[in-house]
């Protein structure tokens, strides 16, 4: 277990990757990340509800904002864990989630942010691992809010939910057999 990073050196990106309940559990589990938080960026409207983000027309996506300690893991360990837990090449979608909330994108605050994301991407797409084009977006990180109190947390205070049970959980047991080195003890 990592100990606690002096806040100067965290680091911060903004990932969506479908459902922030299953982008944030699966966060939550990984060894140098110090917290996760469920949000909203990148769309039309400032500081929307659930409900206004739900309806699709607000061009908002759902996020997880990640907070990691570069010392303990670096960004491009924190991309490599992104794109394995979700599908990089359905544009608007993931799974049964459909909707422009659900896109795939990193929002970053930096240009170097941005280099590191863009280079994970085109060694990626030149692996051939996907069999389809990364259609995952990196722009700079616009707009963020915090997501409503019940959806923090959400998979770890409701792990038998149905949602949780059937989708949250199989991304989390994936990241654990994928990168065992990087599970929280």
């Amino acid at each position: 277990m990592s100990t606690p990073a002096s806040s100067s050196s965290i680091e911060t990106i903004v990932l969506g990757g479908g459902c922030f309940w299953c982008t944030e559990a699966v966060f939550d589990r990984v060894q140098g990340v110090i917290d996760v938080e469920s949000g909203y960026s990148n769309g039309q409207v400032r500081n929307p509800t659930y409900e206004q983000v739900c309806t699709g027309r607000t061009g908002v996506v759902e996020v997880v904002k990640v907070q990691f300690d570069p010392a303990v893991i670096s960004l491009r360990e924190v991309l490599e864990i992104f794109f394995v837990i979700h599908d990089p090449t359905t544009l608007n979608r993931q799974g049964n989630d459909v909707g422009t909330q659900y896109r795939s994108g990193i929002y970053y605050g930096n240009e170097a942010q941005r280099e590191v994301a863009d280079a994970v991407i085109r060694e990626i797409g030149e692996s051939g691992t996907y069999g389809a084009p990364i259609v995952t977006e990196v722009v700079p990180l616009a707009d963020y809010s915090t997501a409503e109190d019940y959806h923090q947390d959400y998979f770890l205070n409701h792990p038998n939910q149905g949602y949780c049970a059937f989708v949250v959980g199989p991304k989390v047991e994936k990241f654990q057999k994928t990168f065992k080195a990087r599970v929280k003890a």
